[in-house]
This record gives structure tokens, sequence and C-alpha cells, in this order.
């Protein structure tokens, strides 16, 4: 099994940036591919970002050009630079891990993260 723990939400002001974490334990060689979910207040959870076999990466429209998603094998480590953070942006991030090998909905990820928060506000 794995398990996944985000850190690195906070407080941050429009135009900011914050960098997100997803640690993993666990049987981490099963990963094939990994994400960034979030979901605000009365919203649907959305894909922000993925990251699979080859760190071939996707991102949402809404965060093209703004946010950066990286992992560190060595460190089993994921990461979510988010930079020119907007209101908008406010959610609760969450990571999520599959052996899928080329997932394209939240429901072929398996393991989740209990969330970080991120708020964005003057």
């Amino acid at each position: 099994q794995v398990q996944l723990v985000e850190s690195g939400g906070g407080l941050v002001q429009p135009g900011g940036s914050l960098r997100l974490s997803c640690a993993a334990s666990g049987t981490t060689s099963s990963i094939q591919a990994m994400g960034w979910y979030r979901q605000a207040p009365g919203k649907q959870r959305e894909l922000v970002a993925g990251i699979a076999r080859g760190d071939n990466t996707k991102y949402a429209d809404s965060v093209k050009g703004r946010f950066t998603i990286s992992r560190d094998n060595a460190k089993n480590t994921m990461y979510l630079q988010m930079n020119s953070l907007k209101p908008e942006d406010t959610a609760i991030y969450y990571c999520a891990a599959t052996r899928a090998v080329a997932p394209t909905t939240d429901r072929q990820y398996p393991t989740w993260g209990q969330g970080t928060q991120v708020t964005v506000s003057s």
C-alpha cells in the first residue's frame, strides 16, 4: 500500500507563490502516475496537474504557465510550484497516486492524501 502526506499550504496574497509537497511512503515502486487535485467550497474536485512515468505532465488550462508539477524519485516526493496565485485558486489541494499508466479521471486514483488548504486573499 501507498500512503501520501501533503504539506505546504497556507494563506498567501494574490500574485504570491506557494510550493506544495506530497511525500509518498509504502510500496512506492508501484506508482505509475501522480496528480494534484483541488476542491473549492461548493465545487467539484478538479485536476490541477498530473505527472506520469517519463515525467510526462499535464495541466488544467486555468493553471498553465503559473503552476509546475515535478517529482523527486529519490525522495519519493511530488511537488506543485504555484506562482501568480489568484483568489480563484483557493481550495483544498489533494495529491493522488495510481498504478494506472495514463489515468484520465480521478476515479483511477485509489490513493489520496488528507489535503492541504490553500487560501489566496488580500
